[in-house]
This record gives C-alpha cells, sequence and structure tokens, in this order.
C-alpha cells in the first residue's frame, strides 16, 4: 500500500511539474545572417507577405521582427534579421511546422525564398534560438510604448555564465532575487525573459526590453544603476560573479513586425 502511495504522489508531482510548465511560454528566436542588399530584401520579401501573415494563419497572432541598429560612423561586416516567435509550448513549433507544409498560400507566396537557387542563397546563415520563458514572467508582454517604430530602441541583452550551474544561479537572481520586479517597477516595457535551451552561447538567459528612443533607454538604466533595491541585491554574496559575458544589440522593429 505505501508503495502505491509512493507511486500516486510521483505521479502527481510530474503532472503538476507539467501543469506548472505548460504555463509558461516557449520562445524561438531566428537570426538570419544576411551579407548583402539583395538577400535582405529577399528575407524581408519573405517575412512580409509569406512567412508572418503563415504564423498569423496558424494562431500566432504577434511576431517580432527585428534589425540592428548600427552606429552611423561604423559599415556593419553583416546584416541581421531577428525574428521571435512566441509559443504556448515547446510542441508548437513542431505544430507549426506540420501547418506550413500544409498551407498552399504560404509557399506561394514565398516560393522566390522557400525555392531558391544555391548560387542565390537568401542568406548566408541561419540561426536558431529556443528559450523557455521565466517564472516570474512566464508570458511574452506587447511594449506600451508611444513612438511610431522607426524611433523605438529595443535592447536584447545575452547573459552567459561560466557554468550551468551559475547560470541557474542569475536566473534565481531574475526570480527569487527580485531583478524582473525592479525592472518592473522602473518600467522597462520588457518583452520576454528567457532561459536558452539550444542556441550558440550557452549556458545563458536572453531578455529584450523596450523604448521609446535611445535617450529614454539611457534615463531607464541610469534609474536602474541608481536604485537603492539594485545596490543591495547586486552586492548579496549568493549573487557574485553569476555572469561571464554581457552581449548587447540594440534592435529596432520593422515597419511590418507586430512587437
Amino acid at each position: 500500500m505505501f508503495k502505491i502511495y509512493l507511486v500516486f504522489i510521483s505521479f502527481f508531482s510530474l503532472l503538476t511539474l507539467q501543469s506548472s510548465a505548460a504555463q509558461k511560454d516557449f520562445y524561438q528566436l531566428k537570426v538570419y545572417h544576411l551579407k548583402t542588399v539583395q538577400q535582405e530584401e529577399k528575407v524581408d520579401t519573405y517575412l512580409r507577405q509569406a512567412y508572418l501573415p503563415a504564423l498569423h494563419r496558424a494562431g500566432i497572432a504577434k511576431v517580432g521582427v527585428f534589425k540592428p541598429i548600427y552606429p552611423t560612423d561604423v559599415a556593419p561586416t553583416e546584416k541581421l534579421i531577428y525574428v521571435f516567435i512566441p509559443f504556448r509550448s515547446f510542441d508548437g513549433i513542431a505544430k507549426l511546422e506540420q501547418q506550413l507544409v500544409k498551407d498552399q498560400t504560404y509557399h506561394s507566396d514565398g516560393k522566390a525564398y522557400l525555392e531558391a537557387l544555391y548560387t542565390e542563397p537568401p542568406y548566408e546563415r541561419l540561426e536558431v534560438i529556443l528559450m523557455n520563458a521565466f517564472d516570474e514572467h512566464p508570458k511574452f508582454t506587447m511594449p506600451q510604448l508611444k513612438a511610431p517604430l522607426k524611433d523605438r530602441v529595443y535592447e536584447l541583452r545575452s547573459y552567459e555564465s561560466h557554468t550551468e550551474a551559475i547560470a541557474k544561479n542569475k536566473i534565481e537572481m531574475f526570480n527569487k532575487g527580485g531583478e524582473i520586479s525592479l525592472f518592473k517597477r522602473l518600467n522597462f516595457n520588457a518583452v520576454f525573459y528567457a532561459e536558452v535551451v539550444a542556441g550558440s552561447r550557452m549556458p545563458n538567459l536572453m531578455y529584450l526590453t523596450t523604448f521609446e528612443n535611445k535617450v529614454d533607454r539611457d534615463a531607464h538604466w541610469k534609474a536602474f544603476g541608481a536604485d537603492a533595491f539594485w545596490k543591495t541585491l547586486s552586492a548579496l554574496p549568493q549573487y557574485k560573479n553569476n555572469v561571464s559575458k554581457n552581449d548587447t544589440k540594440f534592435i529596432s522593429p520593422t515597419d511590418y513586425s507586430d512587437i
């Protein structure tokens, strides 16, 4: 009888964990690495006319498409396009691919991209990052901004850590430590916070905050650095040295982005 009880408890715990996980978003971030203007135009056309409409038909109402904000005095070595797709669960990725296979409109509208010849590839490389949403920010959030899309500054950050355990510690700092709460109190308009579960820079986490413009962004981070709670939190011994690299990218939504 005792063994049956233990089996029941274990089964109930598993169901609870699965239910909890199902309540959090799962994200896919595609990064197109491009070399030429022609490639950028081809990917833009594909995303605008075929891919996003197909995702909308598949029930994904909001898809983010972003490009880097390059310094005016520096010529970029490559062009990038970021595509952020929120799913309700990991299974959503496979289901989407199945739906795209059956979507004849998608194949017709995206033909130039989907059937591109090897002599004229639409991109140099395609990077895919998969992420689990944080407990304290389980669903992606639309930015509450007034500025036109072209004026906005979005900040995509990746915090890399020395080991998996240390990365978990940084994630705990966001969740239990209260870092997410601080971002919310200071109105950073975060779209998502997530742990990377498949990517090229693991172990790491990523998050995306949004601002009206660069001046607004700088003012928010100045307030963050001066905040008494942050000074206390960042000084706690248990959260010391939990980031080995901070990679920050300033990006801007395209005119056809939903986010």
